[in-house]
């Protein structure tokens, strides 16, 4: 197989969309969302030779999934069918007054994931491996292979990336913190939440995130329409976010991600870095979809990864 810039390992899910609040007989529109899925498309979007491994059912669901990831350029061929557990379903109920997102993956197939499908990830002889802490709390299996995988003891010398994306409907964050906490600390990049570091550790602010990950080469604190503060071996920037009008903020956080991974493989600096992930992040801000459906004005001379994907 040919050498990949980046494999992102995780779930992702059928959605259903309604654009109006949902009622018996409502209109659904079916796609794919996920936060690991959503890093490889806008990757390959801004021109990067992305993969996804996973595994889903095999349903319709997972070959709706599985499809919409391969058309946005992405390598799907590390994603596995399950012939007997279910693609995994989220329903978007955002009207007014709706019930917002309604989750519905408890046994699905992504959540067997286990250390046996790590060779598929190193197999792909990748620049980066890009993990996120929604995958641990799918299952014990599944941490495990997160565990694995940011081991540096295993696979080649690819840059593990990990963003913290604690989700409280998945574990609370009692349970959560410890766990996310101790990834955080194997990884070579971290991507976190101020408001969320400050939920899962105590740490009000940049800085003090930066106290408790002192070991991390690179992290990244997200402060939402604030900006974003990194912290590495060339010390401390902030840049701030550009004001854009938000219609929905589903995605926009691994479209920051994927930008400054972008920047990071392309050689850019640190300032550079978040401001590709600000651009990436502000269109994903603009539109009700999850991922990055163009590349941002700001980002010139992009190019086209070849097109040997398959499904």
């Amino acid at each position: 197989m040919t050498r990949i810039d980046a494999v992102c390992v995780g779930e992702t899910m059928a959605v259903l969309t309604s654009p109006e609040a949902l009622t018996e007989g409502s209109l659904l529109a079916v796609g794919a969302g996920g936060a690991e899925s959503n890093v490889a498309v806008a990757l390959a979007r801004l021109g990067h030779r992305a993969a996804w491994v996973s595994r889903v059912g095999d349903d319709p669901f997972g070959r709706i999934v599985t499809a919409s990831v391969a058309r946005c350029g992405v390598d799907v061929r590390g994603v596995e069918v399950d012939p007997g557990l279910p693609t995994g379903l989220y329903v978007k109920d955002t009207a007014p007054g709706g019930a917002g997102v309604l989750y519905y993956r408890k046994g699905s197939a992504a959540s067997v994931m286990s250390v046996g499908d790590a060779e598929k990830v190193w197999s792909r002889g990748p620049r980066l491996v890009h993990l996120s802490g929604i995958t641990p709390a799918l299952s014990g299996r599944a941490a495990a292979l997160v565990r694995e995988l940011l081991d540096r003891r295993s696979g080649n010398g690819a840059l593990r990336c990990f963003d913290v994306n604690h989700r409280p409907a998945l574990w609370s964050t009692r349970e959560a913190g410890p766990v996310l906490l101790d990834l955080a600390r194997r990884a070579d990049v971290v991507f976190v939440g101020r408001d969320e570091a400050e939920r899962l550790w105590g740490t009000p602010d940049a800085d003090d995130v930066r106290a408790v990950l002192p070991e991390v080469p690179t992290l990244v604190v997200k402060d939402a329409g604030n900006g974003a503060t990194s912290f590495d071996g060339a010390g401390t920037v902030f840049a701030p976010a550009p004001p854009v009008d938000v219609v929905e903020e589903v995605g926009a956080g691994d479209a920051f991600a994927a930008g400054y991974l972008s920047g990071l493989l392309d050689g850019l600096a640190p300032e550079r870095r978040l401001s590709l992930g600000h651009a990436a992040a502000g269109e994903v801000l603009c539109s009700r979809g999850d991922t990055l459906d163009r590349v941002p004005d700001t980002v010139p001379g992009i190019r086209a990864p070849d097109a040997d994907l398959g499904t």
